[in-house]
């Protein structure tokens, strides 16, 4: 099998390597991550987040072998971090007592890692490479779940080396960090039928058909041997249940154990290691174990100077995941493309070679762009969020996300509309995504009155509206991520089908009791957002998400010929920001003009549980706070392709008093009384702060902490104003913080692990190249010159001197515009992959 070189954008050594734990796996499929030490650590395939599970035994180890019969054998791992020296019975660190490589580097660029392993003690240099296919707009191209464990071996002296790589799995179906669904009864065997007996796995070809040679047959193209793990002792229907894979690809000489010895005083570990040390093939053991440990091992000659891959594949499949906080089983789409684990090896190891291929492409198109190193970075390492137990797919193939993950179980339920509102990376590189998300927001969660529920139950069929509650800026930023979903599509149908639905979540803000009683264009009435409480009274936060939704309803309206609301929806906006301009603006940024209301007059659907008991007299509000959010409307309508919402002189006056007032270097002095997200001698962006004093007792929740969704969107913002450096120093200051030393650079927290908002960051990407595309009339436009990579949802490629270039998807394009050029007009035709529009 042919291997293309990675592209690479940091590397990390030392203490840098602490943290670090890249998410392998697909969308929706769950993930394992890869250490920075080239551990497998965060076993999270068994349908829920699991951090800090990992299998009791679960490690690659490397033997060589001199023509002098000098033998060394290590693990292919870095060395310990200095935090894990200490236990109460030694070190608490998996594999802790195994001899290890002295020095390691991390390189990365999502989703590749390349961890270089050196030692003198040791007659090779060895490179961990691990990855999972991810290739824009090809939904299931990136979602499966398979983690890529490649193995470089180079011998740089003047002699053949005998080299074998072996991998070993601890079989623990039946537990996914959490719950023990066999301990008793707990018959489970790592075996290579099919069925439920035991024996060694049958080779078999990469399309799953069983080739002659057994177990030690002769080298066949794109042959997979390993071993199944199963389990007899869990239920077919629990959510334990399931099947791991872990095989070799194009074994040379292939041996292996369906279980470890049964022993005593660790010496179970001890005999595999003097099996595998003393000829660099493993023999069989039996074991009663109810967690058996399997090992494949792979033994090649490696000439002077080459440089052999050991290319080791891990799958899985665990079909019985259940909705949210019930028990109801909603199941998993990746499951039913594949009867098990061994199957789902089977299939991939046979695309894996064009899906790597693809997946360099993406990279490599990425970072050739002029695009500044930070904001590569926070766009590329948060794509990591879409592959976590963050989100899953249902097997109709509709896609669902949690607010992020806690340790142990998700974090926030239900796709909530007000922090999905943030990310952008779904309809920019899977708009098929972003578009199933709109689908079940209009379609299923909208009730007859136009109530959105900003959780969204399941099953779907009978659950989707239980949540009963809508939240303001969730409800009006499915208006604008609506629009911006069909202006890139181009798809009228799409509009169609949902607009009933939309108009009806417009309207809802006229209601009686509601946001916009009045129909002023200002939102007046008890307004749940992303801070979990309500806000009483207009504020800019709301009323930025307002004004987006009325500009992007007229023109959905507009298209739908419903002329008469497109006009009502012009009439407020117009109305709505003249007013916030000359109401709520202090002369330094908006604030929140508090009006508290009667119980009696709050429309139902509007209060949630978590606000203030007293309407009348409200606490949890923003007051006269500088508010680091206060115009994400604005900013994300400009994603969208609208012009300003405000006098964009007011704008920019604001987003500067947001980082002179909010903008923290060192926060020794800080007092936060909630969530610490930043600490230290570390930079950030306050949610909120009180420059002009009069903070109300109580503010709201989160005005102390500081999270990175939002300051992605200030810094998209800031770009967006012509204020490019400090936007960039915004974006260098957060991922300054995700370091590896002190958190892992592919998990943004907020309210969990790998939190959806932090996606925001793609919005830089967007906003430095002034990147805009219209899929109903075809249009493209660049707002700065240079080299740059741009997307579509449903298209992605390159603009350089030479021209555009599509890399994957369908192109619909009738003109093309660059700055300082006259538009470039084409044909309309609809270009495919591959597909280049010359300059020259």
């Amino acid at each position: 099998m042919t291997t293309t070189a990675w592209p690479l954008l940091r590397t990390y050594t030392g203490r840098q390597l602490r943290r670090i734990a890249l998410p392998l796996g697909g969308i929706g499929t769950g993930t394992v991550s890869f250490g920075g030490r080239g551990n497998l650590r965060d076993w999270e395939i068994v349908n829920r987040p699991a951090k800090g599970f990992h299998p009791g035994t679960a490690f690659f180890a490397l033997r060589t072998e001199s023509p002098d019969g000098t033998v060394t054998t290590r693990a292919a791992e870095g060395p310990l971090d200095l935090s894990d020296y200490e236990g109460a019975h030694g070190s608490p660190a998996q594999s802790h007592g195994l001899p290890r490589f002295r020095e390691a580097t991390f390189g990365t660029a999502y989703p590749f890692a390349r961890l270089a392993l050196r030692d003198n003690d040791v007659p090779v240099e060895l490179a961990v490479e691990a990855f999972t296919p991810f290739v824009p707009t090809d939904v299931e191209a990136s979602s499966w779940p398979v983690a890529v464990l490649r193995f470089a071996v180079t011998n740089p002296t003047d002699q053949p080396l005998e080299v074998s790589l072996a991998g070993s799995l601890q079989n623990f179906i039946g537990r996914d960090g959490t719950t023990d669904v066999a301990k008793s009864n707990y018959n489970t065997t790592a075996t290579g039928s099919m069925g439920s007996g035991g024996g060694l796995l049958p080779k078999r070809q990469a399309d799953g058909t069983i080739s002659e040679g057994g177990a030690d047959g002769e080298l066949q193209e794109s042959r997979a041997d390993g071993v199944l793990l199963q389990s007899r002792g869990v239920s077919p229907d629990a959510e334990q249940f399931g099947s791991i894979a872990l095989a070799v690809l194009d074994g040379r000489d292939v041996t292996r154990r369906t279980g470890w010895a049964d022993r005593t005083w660790g010496d179970s570990l001890l005999d595999f290691w003097d099996d595998f040390s003393a000829d660099g093939r493993l023999d069989e053991r039996t074991s009663e174990s109810a967690t058996p440990v399997a090992s494949v091992a792979d033994r090649r000659t490696v000439a002077a100077g080459a440089t052999e891959r050991f290319t080791f594949l891990l799958g899985w499949h665990f079909p019985n995941r259940l909705a949210w906080e019930k028990p109801d089983l909603v199941g998993n789409h990746y499951t039913t493309l594949a009867d098990d684990a061994w199957t789902t090896v089977c299939r991939f190891a046979s695309q894996l070679e064009s899906l790597e291929r693809r997946t360099v492409a993406f990279v490599s198109d990425f970072l050739a762009s002029d695009l500044p190193d930070q904001v590569k970075e926070a766009a590329l390492f948060n794509l990591s969020t879409l592959r976590t137990q963050t989100v899953f797919r249902t097997p109709d193939g509709r896609f669902f996300g949690w607010e992020g993950c806690s340790d142990h179980v998700g974090s926030c339920f239900g796709s909530c509309t007000h922090v999905w509102n943030y990310e952008q990376a779904t309809p920019y590189l899977f708009g098929e995504i972003a578009r199933s998300l709109r689908e079940v927001e209009f379609a299923h969660a909208t009730d007859d009155q136009g109530l959105m529920s900003f959780r969204v139950g399941l099953p779907l069929e009978t659950n989707a509206q239980d949540w009963r509650v809508a939240a303001a800026d969730g409800q009006l930023g499915c208006l604008v991520k609506l629009y911006r979903d069909w202006r890139l599509s181009g798809d009228d149908q799409l509009l169609h089908n949902l607009w009933p639905a939309a108009r009806r979540t417009l309207e809802f803000c006229w209601i009686k009791g509601g946001w916009d009683a009045d129909r002023d264009g200002v939102m007046e009435g008890c307004q749940h957002n992303t801070m979990d409480v309500e806000y009483y009274g207009p504020n800019p936060q709301m009323q930025s998400w307002y004004l987006a939704a009325l500009r992007a309803s007229e023109e959905m309206a507009r298209h739908q010929g419903d002329d008469k609301l497109a006009d009502e929806c012009r009439r407020l906006f117009d109305h709505g920001s003249t007013w916030m301009d000359e109401h709520l603006f202090n002369g330094e940024y908006y604030r929140h003009d508090i009006r508290p209301q009667a119980l009696a007059d709050i429309a139902p659907g509007l209060r949630e549980s978590m606000g203030a008991d007293d309407p009348t007299n409200p606490v949890f509000q923003l007051g006269d706070g500088c508010l680091i959010d206060q115009l994400a409307g604005q900013h994300l309508a400009r994603i969208a392709g609208f012009d300003s919402l405000l006098d964009p002189a007011r704008v920019r006056t604001t987003l500067t008093s947001i980082l002179r007032h909010n903008r923290l270097e060192g926060f020794h002095g800080h007092f936060n009384h909630m969530r610490s997200y930043v600490l230290g001698d570390e930079t950030a962006v306050l949610m909120c702060t009180y420059p002009r004093g009069n903070r109300p007792e109580r503010p709201f929740p989160y005005f102390s902490e500081v999270m990175t969704g939002f300051e992605h969107i200030l810094a998209v913002g800031l770009i967006q104003e012509g204020l490019i450096d400090e936007g960039l120093q915004v974006i260098t200051d957060i991922r300054a913080r995700y370091d590896g030393e002190r958190r892992n650079p592919y998990d943004e927290t907020e309210c969990g692990h790998h939190y959806a908002r932090a996606m925001a960051s793609w919005g830089a990407v967007v906003a430095l190249t002034g990147f805009d595309y219209d899929g109903r009339t075809g249009a493209m436009r660049f707002g700065t010159p240079g080299t740059h990579f741009w997307s579509t949802g449903n298209a992605f490629g390159t603009l350089d001197h030479n021209g555009l270039h599509v890399r994957e998807g369908t192109l619909f394009l009738t003109s093309l515009s660059l700055p300082g050029e006259p538009p470039i007009t084409l044909t309309g035709d609809t270009l495919a992959a591959g597909s280049t529009i010359p300059f020259n």
